[in-house]
């Protein structure tokens, strides 16, 4: 089982840090986000989306990418891809980050995808969408780098089959899906199974985290709920999703890793847990522990 790490999940390491942490627990491949850091956050605790210390700076990479790339070789790991934040249709930040990618030596890169709000009508964002990916696979061929597509929340792309759609017209050496659990438990749920079958050769990888939900408290119960004010009578319930350990929230990973062998996947699960539990080493090293266990077990189970 290949195992990587994206180090949005690792905000508190540098390069160097993180691929020896890497190392030490067993974790082939390494993912590098690729977002500078805010000014105003530069002062602040490490965190996964502001002062996150293990990002190439996408103004910097120039200078950044080399250091990266043999921070990675010097501990023997792979920069198996690199994950910006790019808008949809910005095809001069795309190209860009194809370069940075290039120069990683990393084989995959995550593009944009159109959130979706309720303002802008979801036939729109996809036609939108499809432009843009069919000028992304120009790049990708152009750099030979596979262009991945992330079933997540609050984007066109919350479900295997909604990712299915956007790319089932490209061809899936160039383009695939980056199939991501974790943010389905947020919105996007399908039978895993069933979704894995649908996307076939555009599966490409695999995220790896959790979430769950929970009946909202306080200020957030009291901003959702809806009561009518002439009866009095309660009209919905409140719930929150939350980031959980690895083996505490919603998805069922050794089902997960049931399904996935099932459909002949054969590529790396990255972590990139948000649940703060263990700090950063720590859980570096409880993530290849728990899927060294799956494995044993599912290899059994294939066995018995």
């Amino acid at each position: 089982m290949k195992l990587s790490v994206f180090t949005v999940a690792t905000p508190d390491l540098n390069a160097e840090e993180l691929a020896s942490a890497a190392a030490a627990a067993g974790i082939d491949g390494i993912e590098w986000r690729f977002r500078g850091i805010p000014e105003d956050a530069m002062s602040e605790e490490p965190s996964y989306w502001r002062n996150n210390r293990c990002s190439v700076d996408p103004s910097r990479w120039q200078e950044q990418v080399p250091v990266f790339r043999e921070a990675a070789l010097g501990q023997g790991r792979k920069s198996i891809a690199l994950v910006p934040y790019l808008n949809y249709g910005d095809l001069s930040a795309t190209e860009q980050a194809f370069q940075a990618a290039d120069g990683l030596g990393a084989s995959m890169m995550r593009v944009g995808v159109p959130g979706y709000d309720r303002k802008t009508s979801y036939p729109e964002l996809y036609r939108k969408a499809v432009d843009y990916l069919s000028e992304v696979q120009d790049l990708a061929k152009q750099y030979n780098i596979k262009a991945i597509v992330e079933t997540h929340h609050q984007t066109i792309a919350p479900t295997a089959s909604l990712a299915y759609r956007l790319v089932q017209s490209l061809d899936p050496q160039h383009v695939g899906v980056l199939y991501d659990p974790g943010n389905m438990v947020h919105e996007g749920y399908e039978n895993h199974r069933m979704g894995l079958e649908l996307l076939g050769p555009y599966l490409a990888h695999v995220h790896v985290k959790n979430a769950g939900w929970f009946e909202a408290e306080g200020k957030d119960s009291q901003k959702a709920n809806v009561t009518e004010k002439s009866s009095g009578v309660a009209l919905n319930t409140a719930w929150k999703c939350h980031w959980t350990p690895l083996t505490e929230g919603m998805v069922d990973w050794v089902q997960m890793v049931r399904d996935l062998r099932a459909v002949g996947y054969d590529g790396y699960y990255g972590i990139e847990d948000f649940s703060g539990a263990l700090e950063s080493k720590a859980m570096l090293q409880h993530f290849a522990d728990v899927f060294a266990e799956i494995e044993r077990r599912v290899d059994e189970e294939e066995q018995s």
